[in-house]
């Protein structure tokens, strides 16, 4: 008697993976049509083979109008599935532009020991070699690998396993265009085979006071703005962002998360009122570290390895689940 296959749950949510372009060279510009998830899953020979799929739409847009209301009926989408003890897995099509950030918000929040895999594609449905199918069969094949369990939420494209804290988009056309940065990957698709290279070093999902039923109720996460540094900066922007509400600026800085000259006056008027702010760097790589004694001083809290977008989601989190905690806030960027 023949052994039947893992279920696996698909969560859809658009992006280019369903997208079409008016001819098969049209590789930007495209936009989602009326390409449908069961026609790219027929566009995947073998993968019926692998895993019986349940499919799920939650949400159908570019991801670059992603939304934080979109992450919490994700976020349920997963509670679902993980409470399904059929479910082996749970893959989720994402576009590329904002895939870090839903996988980042859905690593700290979800529970579940299952895989959950997150790909995409960086050319249309309609395009000549096609990226999407390929990374579809991939993350199915991750999500039944009994060795993904554990590993936390994962970024599966063009063959390689990236940790949701890590991943990055680096490149805005080509198929490579995801990495792991500082922490690199944590596995590859080789051929027939999975290659496991490591485990997520920082805590995550049950081991982290993130919880989605606490961010259910609120219409929005708190505002926290990302800032960009750059030469003539002059701290309008801080000013503007601390007028329209923000309860933290994350400061994408020069080098290591470093301050203008005319930025720093306004940033240090809104630490005093009570604005948290996050010294990041634009800089796509490394480690930004405490700096000058002042910003200590003045209790600006370094990212660390966290991109600037990466930072805006822990400290959105760190805000609801702590509240107006400076020594919280700080830990929490030490931790996780």
């Amino acid at each position: 008697m023949t052994k039947e296959l893992p279920k696996v749950r698909l969560l859809t949510c658009g992006g280019t993976i369903v997208s079409s372009g008016e001819s098969a060279s049209q590789m930007t510009g495209y936009r989602l049509k009326d390409f449908s998830v069961d026609a790219l899953l027929a566009a995947v020979p073998g993968l019926s083979a692998v895993a019986r799929l349940d499919v799920k739409e939650v949400a159908r847009i570019d991801s670059m109008s992603m939304t934080s209301a979109v992450w919490k009926d994700l976020g349920r989408a997963i509670e679902e599935a993980d409470a399904d003890p059929e479910i082996t897995g749970i893959v989720i099509t994402h576009g590329t532009d904002t895939m870090e950030e839903t996988a980042w918000f859905t690593h700290l929040t979800m529970k579940t020991q299952k895989p959950v895999v997150f790909t995409g594609a960086m050319r249309p449905s309609t395009a000549l070699s096609a990226d999407g199918p390929l990374n579809l069969y991939n993350a199915v094949r991750i999500a039944v690998d009994p060795e993904a369990r554990g590993r936390g939420v994962l970024v599966a494209l063009n063959d390689v396993i990236i940790g949701a804290r890590a991943a990055m988009k680096v490149n805005p056309t080509n198929a490579a265009a995801f990495a792991g940065l500082a922490e690199g990957p944590l596995g590859l698709v080789s051929g027939d085979a999975i290659v496991w290279f490591g485990r997520p070093e920082k805590p995550f999902g049950a081991a982290a006071p993130f919880k989605l039923e606490t961010y259910a109720h609120p219409k929005r996460l708190p505002r926290v703005d990302i800032l960009y540094s750059h030469a003539d900066d002059d701290g309008m922007l801080v000013r503007a962002s601390v007028e329209a509400g923000a309860e933290a600026i994350v400061h994408a800085g020069t080098g290591n998360g470093s301050i203008h000259a005319e930025t720093e006056k306004a940033l240090q008027e809104a630490a005093q009122r009570g604005v948290f702010i996050i010294r990041a760097s634009r800089v796509p790589g490394g480690c930004v570290t405490p700096g000058l004694a002042e910003w200590q001083e003045r209790g600006y809290i370094p990212s660390g390895t966290l991109s600037p977008q990466k930072a805006r989601i822990l400290a959105m989190l760190a805000l609801v689940t702590f509240g107006w905690n400076p020594e919280k806030m700080k830990e929490a960027f030490e931790r996780y």
